[in-house]
């Protein structure tokens, strides 16, 4: 089975500078954990995850600077630059793989430097968990 018989097509992003409650909002309407961050050209530059976010915020100390950094904060200081990515032809065995080994959750897919999908650890255990595999 290949990436992209499971991959989601669908993917939304962040632009680059949105402010993290922007990014915050993205996250809930699209129930993920993380989505892709994108520049003005609409090239992936970057991930924001639930982590990245919880992380700046566990390293404000007072209340102020916690509203300022989700309302002036834009998302491209705290985002995870170079996202793991994969092509759509790939192994869905690979595709774990390197998911185990570079320790995330999801992989981004591209084709000829175009996002054309997401593949999560939630797609490949639903797929286990119903027999696709």
């Amino acid at each position: 089975m290949r990436v992209a018989d499971l991959m989601q097509r669908d993917v939304k992003t962040v632009p680059a500078d949105a402010t993290i409650a922007e990014a915050v909002s993205a996250l809930a309407d699209a129930h993920v954990s993380g989505l892709p961050v994108v520049d003005g050209s609409g090239t992936m530059v970057g991930v924001i995850t639930t982590t990245d976010i919880l992380e700046a915020e566990a390293e404000t100390e007072e209340p102020g600077a916690r509203e300022r950094l989700f309302e002036a904060t834009e998302v491209s200081e705290i985002m995870t630059r170079q996202p793991r990515v994969i092509g759509p032809a790939a192994d869905l065995r690979a595709a774990a793989q390197q998911m185990l080994r570079q320790d995330v959750h999801r992989l981004f897919v591209e084709e000829h430097g175009q996002l054309v999908g997401v593949i999560s650890q939630t797609d490949i255990v639903r797929a286990v968990a119903s027999v696709q595999l």
